[in-house]
């Protein structure tokens, strides 16, 4: 009976345990950063890993900058090219899930995401890219916390900030630098535009910026832009 009990213990309890103590951890750093900027992120982490297998010298391009020092056309132009309904949505944009659902099914394969802001925030700051229900679960769980413990501008601060824009190039500061030799609060609307058309295969537009798609879907973002609702400033 005492050997079953053991068995229970690994087998049940403990793996809920450290689940629950995971959530935990998530909960408190998301609190955290209500007024303590990240200084790192998963990806961020996982990007320089890979760039110092070829030179352990390398750095990402990243430096922090205030919500309000950042250009309203590139906050317009990711929300119309990545989450219409940010400022409405409870992180979750249900309908837009079955959507790219949907057309993904239709095409047989992944050609749409669905995803919100939030949910790439969650997880940009604490998962990895790989594809699985498990790791989906998590992002349901962190964007959910996210969105209780923060505002959404100060979710979206935080996701313009940290958001990769290409090879070790990360947040918005670092993407005007890296492009267009200018700063995060100087992006002209084209500009902003094509910067948030990126966003789904940063890396892979970084060495193919004379892409078809690129320049198309640019002008599109850029006739959606005006219609975009940034979310409430903070009381």
């Amino acid at each position: 009976m005492k050997s079953l009990r053991k068995l229970l213990f690994w087998i049940i309890v403990l793996p809920i345990a450290l689940v629950l103590l995971l959530q935990a951890y998530f909960f408190v750093q998301i609190w955290w950063w209500k007024d303590h900027n990240p200084e790192s992120t998963s990806f961020m982490r996982q990007q320089l890993s890979l760039l110092r297998e070829k030179d352990p010298n390398a750095q990402l391009q990243f430096r922090w900058t205030p919500y309000a020092r950042i250009s309203n056309n590139l906050k317009r132009a990711i929300i119309a090219s990545e989450d219409s309904n940010f400022s409405e949505h409870d992180g979750i944009d249900w309908e837009a899930l079955q959507k790219a659902y949907e057309k993904n099914e239709k095409k047989g394969k992944v050609v749409a995401g669905g995803s919100t802001i939030t949910q790439q925030l969650a997880k940009n700051l604490f998962l990895s890219g790989e594809r699985s229900y498990l790791r989906k679960g998590q992002e349901f769980i962190i964007t959910y916390m996210l969105e209780f413990l923060l505002d959404k501008q100060r979710i979206f601060e935080i996701y313009l900030n940290v958001v990769e824009w290409g090879n070790g190039v990360f947040g918005a500061e670092a993407a005007a630098q890296h492009y267009y030799r200018t700063t995060a609060a100087g992006l002209g609307a084209e500009q902003a535009a094509r910067l948030a058309v990126m966003l789904p295969r940063p890396r892979y537009y970084d060495r193919n910026r004379g892409s078809a798609y690129l320049a198309a879907r640019t002008g599109l973002i850029l006739r959606r832009m005006n219609a975009a609702t940034l979310p409430p400033t903070h009381k």
